[in-house]
């Protein structure tokens, strides 16, 4: 129980620093395309992880190399949707993983739930259609994102499982890491050079100082220590539960959007909001047995 606890609080810490990086991404998306945002984000988080390749194991290697491909397709879809709609939207799309993740496990996995996790996700996903209201039609960028979740979904899911094979000796987390952001610096390259060729560079040379403090920010803190928590968190957390706690995380964005880049909610919106707070308490609420006798 303590286990699961402490995994939890790294997961909700998890949701809350990627929270932030939504604004991040939307002032770095008016000056680069998203493969170079991945690319610069990631080479920066190799320069730290680069050196825990030495002593990673044969198991630690293939997960992280199978969850790296599946987090670059995630992120870079995800970007291109931030590009061509709001920052709140995009959290809120993203969110979406509430009910993503129980259908799939349902669909491939054969699990079945019980129902106070199911009146979780109903809980969750009202909050997020409530926090999704807005004017303008739903978008391409809308689309994106949701093609997005369903990759990380994938993730989520495959970070349960890889958890799950390696319960005698567990997957060392900074390792896997280490591998994740070797294959998203690798396939955001080699895409950039397939889609601009000699022009790959464009727009990085004349970058911002706020737009190299938004990069060095989602280099270390939301790359390299965040993917590394995730890790660790959801080997002490199953994945309908990580889901949860990761439907805070427009809460979170739309807070800091409001802070940062002036992006507002309406009363419909935080009503939403408290509602995807109200989700993870009652899913993780635990009635007091009954002493015997009583």
């Amino acid at each position: 129980m303590q286990s699961e606890k402490r995994g939890l609080a790294a997961l909700l810490l998890v949701t809350a620093v990627w929270g932030t990086t939504f604004p991040a991404m939307k002032l770095l998306s008016g000056q680069l395309d998203a493969l170079q945002i991945i690319w610069l984000r990631f080479a920066i988080a190799l320069v730290v992880l680069a050196p825990l390749w030495r002593g990673m194991r044969a198991s630690e290697r293939r997960w992280g190399l199978l969850l790296g491909a599946l987090l670059f397709c995630a992120f870079w879809l995800q970007i291109e949707g931030l590009v061509r709609t709001s920052s709140n939207r995009n959290a809120f799309v993203t969110g979406l993983n509430v009910l993503v993740v129980p259908l799939l496990a349902m669909l491939t996995l054969g699990r079945r739930y019980g129902w106070r996790l199911w009146a979780a996700c109903a809980l969750a996903c009202a909050g997020m259609a409530l926090m999704f209201h807005e004017d303008a039609p739903w978008n391409l960028g809308d689309t994106l994102t949701l093609c997005s979740t369903f990759f990380y979904a994938v993730y989520i899911l495959m970070l349960e499982e890889s958890a799950r094979r390696h319960t005698g000796a567990p997957l060392r987390a900074t390792r896997m890491a280490a591998a994740q952001a070797t294959v998203m610096c690798i396939a955001a390259f080699a895409l950039l050079l397939g889609r601009h060729g000699s022009e790959w560079s464009t727009g990085m040379q004349v970058l911002t100082a706020p737009a190299w403090a938004a990069l060095i920010y989602l280099g270390l803190l939301a790359s390299v220590i965040v993917v590394t928590l995730q890790a660790w968190g959801q080997q002490r957390v199953d994945a309908l539960r990580s889901a949860i706690i990761f439907g805070l995380e427009p809460v979170f964005a739309a807070l800091t959007a409001w802070a940062l880049i002036g992006e507002h909610m309406g009363l419909v919106a935080l009503t939403g909001a408290a509602l995807v707070v109200l989700a993870l308490v009652w899913s993780q609420w635990q009635p007091t047995p009954s002493s015997p006798g009583a």
